[in-house]
């Protein structure tokens, strides 16, 4: 059984509006520590064999210069590769834009900032937050249950579970919250992707994520 709750507790999420080359864009940033060396968690999001086992099957020209393509879901350029630090790359389009920061936290812990950045025209407004952000903190999650030794065999398929359905309705929880708080949506914008959020991720829980 997974601890939602306390999963959902350890993303630090935010969502804000931020210059980008030729104008602005709205940025998602995700920060969670594990109880990893920073090596293995870097080992564990770039080796094909390992992220497999906890995110999507990946292949293509995996250096810097190079593309990937995830399995069943998006692809792009691998635009900067700085082992064990820093993987920046651009995730379904040349504008989306997606930076992993790593950095040692302590005595053999990471702390893993992920930070997600596409131009306003394609957000439409801090509430495309919810296309992208509760898929990520499904990411972390997969990504933290492997490291801990707990292998899914079809981490695809578990998505869907209802567990993992539950996680996800309350990361749409979550994601609404921040939002709200950025400022940088307004009530009907956010109420739209939140129907959006709730047919992607948790199709069959209950459509108000403030629901129980």
């Amino acid at each position: 059984m997974i601890d939602i709750a306390g999963q959902l507790q350890a993303i630090h999420r935010q969502v804000g509006k931020q210059p980008i080359e030729g104008g602005e864009g709205i940025g998602v940033l995700l920060r969670r520590g594990y109880n990893a060396s920073i090596e293995d968690v870097w080992d564990a999001m770039t080796d094909p064999d390992r992220v497999k086992r906890w995110f999507y099957p990946i292949s293509g020209d995996l250096r810097v210069g190079g593309t990937f393509q995830l399995e069943g879901n998006a692809g792009g350029e691998i635009l900067r590769c700085e082992p064990p630090r820093l993987l920046k790359v651009t995730f379904g389009g040349p504008t989306s834009l997606v930076e992993l920061r790593l950095t040692p936290d302590g005595d053999g812990d990471t702390v893993l900032e992920l930070e997600h950045t596409v131009p306003i025209e394609m957000a439409g407004s801090g509430a495309g937050a919810l296309y992208v952000g509760p898929g990520w903190d499904g990411a972390f999650l997969g990504l933290g249950l492997f490291l801990r030794g707990e292998i899914i065999a079809d981490p695809v398929a578990a998505a869907s579970s209802p567990e993992a359905q539950e996680f996800f309705k309350g990361s749409v929880h979550a994601w609404t919250a921040v939002i709200e708080s950025s400022g940088t949506a307004g009530a009907d914008d956010i109420a739209a992707a939140v129907q959006v959020a709730m047919a992607q991720f948790a199709p069959d829980t209950r459509s108000d994520p403030n629901g129980g």
